[in-house]
């Protein structure tokens, strides 16, 4: 087997069961914690992603070093620069555990809304929580280094393990143990612990353990990508949790619960996306370092038209089963009722994203990130102001409106920006590759959704004719894109393997 199709599969094992694993345990913690609980969890979900800021790409800027001095045969100067960077992110791990134990009791007392959970219960969690982001952060700069090392089986076998034994040793913490917020919150600080040891030796394996000293100069040589990765990072973030932040300070615990729930349903999109995107950033940039600026371009407009032809289809297909896939899954007919209409536009949001992954790619593959930082610049001056007035006033809605404004905005701002700055694509890319998906989906959709409706089906037969539906608007853009010769060929390749 090639190393590309075995870090294509790893990587998507590494989605697909994490994301399974998380779906199939939040039952449990409903039943043992409660929605109001959960809603604790969602905070906990929010902050990490904030405190990523943190980063300032750093993990980006790792993962391109790598790729870059291995292509170049000096995988010693990548190693320079892990010390050093691992030398700042320590530091920022017990800062963000400080920050988080003196901000504990004023987001215990005064930010989170919560009914019937004990305010000393709450301080306990959010100190907890702090303690698990920082032990967590260091962990993305040494998978940056195996994924630009092209070792994603390593990093998902690692990864793998980690999610499965914080997730199902939780349960049997809250089951068998003591079925508290805070106890779980304790299980996952010693898994974070666990995870950054194992990271950090399987990345110093890859580029040598060599004594290093902290270097300036290979810091000072990749901090203007690292900055530019960084303000592009923090500007992704704000705009990407400003509506789970604001609502988590607005609303009750228990409807936040559910709001959260809802976005992590939609977030199992990415274990699509997240190795489609590990692949293809490294190759890019692999691409660009030996000047094949043709091949460059054929794959981006592959991998445009592949991903649209997907993802679009998946969500359109999720939207016609998220009701009864929902209360299958959390056993609660009411609560998938409230949360099947949240969790399929928050869906629709994230096949934008997913997209925008790919030109994305090529800005960080090129290492220029001036007109990357315009791009951002010009969302959060549109969607920062949208994003506080349309969640304070319409709520959970709100939210998810500015979810679906942003990345329509993100994805054709960017693959515009990749045309006129790189001459990668032209407007072939944006009507064929991604109008055309979305239009085949959307109406296949709509149609099956009246006629579900119209005939009032079983539960079953909704099942079987929404998953048909899927199919044959995934055959359908395929075929529109002319797309089925290359898959034809793909699965030739990876039959013969």
């Amino acid at each position: 087997m090639t190393a590309t199709w075995r870090n294509l599969l790893a990587g998507l094992s590494n989605s697909v069961w994490s994301a399974l694993i998380g779906l199939a345990t939040v039952p449990y913690y409903l039943e043992y914690l409660g929605i109001e609980a959960y809603g604790l969890i969602g905070f906990y979900i929010t902050a990490q992603a904030m405190l990523q800021l943190l980063d300032m790409g750093m993990a980006p800027t790792i993962n391109r070093e790598v790729a870059r001095c291995k292509a170049m045969d000096n995988i010693r100067e990548a190693g320079k620069l892990l010390h050093s960077l691992a030398v700042i992110y320590w530091s920022l791990m017990f800062a963000i555990a400080a920050l988080f134990f003196v901000l504990s009791p004023f987001i215990a007392g005064y930010w989170l809304q919560s009914a019937s959970l004990p305010q000393e219960t709450v301080l306990k969690a959010t100190t907890l929580m702090g303690c698990v982001i920082a032990f967590r952060l260091p962990v993305g700069l040494y998978q940056g280094v195996l994924i630009g090392a092209q070792r994603l089986v390593l990093s998902s076998a690692i990864n793998i393990a980690m999610v499965t034994l914080g997730n199902v040793g939780a349960i049997v913490v809250l089951a068998f143990g003591a079925s508290t917020i805070e106890a779980f919150f304790l299980w996952q600080v010693g898994v974070s612990i666990m995870h950054a040891v194992l990271t950090m030796n399987a990345a110093w394996r890859v580029v040598g353990k060599n004594r290093y000293r902290f270097s300036f100069i290979s810091v000072r040589r990749v901090l203007g990508f690292a900055l530019g990765t960084g303000a592009i990072s923090i500007i992704g973030v704000v705009l990407h949790q400003l509506d789970k932040f604001i609502l988590s300070g607005t609303l009750e615990m228990e409807q936040y619960g559910k709001y959260m729930l809802a976005t992590m349903i939609a977030n199992a999109l990415y274990l699509f996306i997240t190795p489609v995107f590990n692949i293809i950033y490294p190759g890019f940039s692999s691409l660009i370092a030996r000047g094949k600026k043709d091949d460059l371009s054929r794959q981006y407009r592959t991998m445009i038209q592949l991903v649209s032809s997907f993802l679009f289809p998946l969500s359109m297909s999720f939207a016609l089963l998220a009701q009864p896939l929902i209360a299958l899954w959390t056993r609660d007919g009411g609560l998938s009722s409230e949360i099947a209409p949240i969790a399929s536009m928050i869906l629709f949001s994230r096949a934008l994203h997913g997209i925008g992954f790919i030109p994305y790619a090529v800005m960080l593959a090129h290492g220029h990130m001036k007109s990357a930082l315009t791009m951002y610049g010009l969302l959060m001056l549109v969607m920062l102001p949208a994003t506080i007035a349309l969640s304070m006033i319409y709520g959970v809605w709100g939210g998810v409106i500015a979810q679906i404004l942003l990345f329509s905005l993100f994805l054709f701002m960017a693959v515009e920006n990749i045309q006129r700055k790189y001459a990668v694509g032209d407007a072939q890319t944006l009507v064929h590759g991604i109008c055309v998906p979305m239009g085949i989906s959307m109406l296949i959709g709509i149609s099956g959704y009246f006629a579900m409706e119209v005939w009032r089906v079983s539960v079953v037969v909704r099942m079987l004719l929404g998953a048909a539906l899927g199919i044959a608007a995934v055959a359908l853009c395929v075929y529109s894109n002319k797309n089925h010769l290359l898959l034809r060929r793909m699965w030739v390749d990876f039959r013969s393997l």
